[in-house]
């Protein structure tokens, strides 16, 4: 028998698993959340968000990442679109690999120090073993070229003049008022990447009905996703 990984903690976890929603789905801060919370009747402390968001954010992530993961091996990828943004932690300047599919859904990040052909070698490896090889990989740093060489797959290489604007990121950045630990980042990159996935429904593009329908069946999936 499976245990319940809320076995530890006093609050339901109905509570639990809307703090932890509401926290990755919008831009908000943990006190943001809290307050939230408490007009709906829900007395809890910020940090009680932030210790369950650090808890089951990853685990969700994972199941998030392992469904996706598994679908994509069975279909024939077309595009994917390399990009790295620059994020400062205690005023020292990183870097934040992102892999997007050709429908805009991030599928790797990968935070760190340099911004070379070793850095993007192993960004490229760590996609690759989980979602498999696409047919054109594009981007615009000589990095991902040698890369490319590296694993043989050069032929597959174009040089992409659009970047991605990476909104969701620079918004939830702000909202976090900026990362004082390389982990940290990295760890809420690859949660909130993986979540926005899951919500993010195209509602400027699917009829009315079509989107509830769908948003009914994200939140269904997701209310399973620590049941299972």
């Amino acid at each position: 028998m499976t245990k319940s990984p809320f076995r530890y903690f006093k609050t339901s976890p109905e509570i639990i698993q809307l703090a932890v929603m509401i926290h990755v789905r919008f831009p908000l801060s943990l006190r943001n959340v809290e307050d939230l919370l408490h007009e709906r009747g829900i007395d809890i402390c910020h940090e009680s968000v932030r210790t369950w968001v650090d808890r089951f954010g990853p685990i969700l992530a994972g199941k998030i990442r392992s469904r996706r993961a598994s679908y994509m091996r069975q279909h024939t990828q077309w595009q994917w679109h390399l990009d790295e943004i620059f994020v400062k932690i205690n005023g020292v300047q990183h870097y934040l690999w992102q892999a997007v599919d050709h429908e805009g859904e991030a599928l790797e990040s990968y935070v760190t120090k340099t911004r070379d052909n070793r850095a993007a070698l192993t960004f490229l490896k760590k996609a690759m073993k989980r979602y498999g090889a696409p047919k054109v990989i594009t981007d615009r740093v000589r990095s991902y070229g040698a890369a490319m060489n590296h694993i043989e797959n050069s032929d597959r290489h174009l040089n992409n003049r659009a970047e991605n604007s990476h909104l969701s990121f620079r918004r939830r950045e702000r909202t976090m008022s900026r990362f004082r630990r390389m982990s940290n980042l990295q760890k809420s990159a690859s949660t909130h990447a993986s979540l926005h996935n899951h919500f993010n429904l195209d509602h400027h593009l699917n009829r009315k009905q079509t989107f509830k329908t769908q948003r009914d069946a994200a939140l269904v999936q997701w209310r399973e996703l620590l049941a299972a």
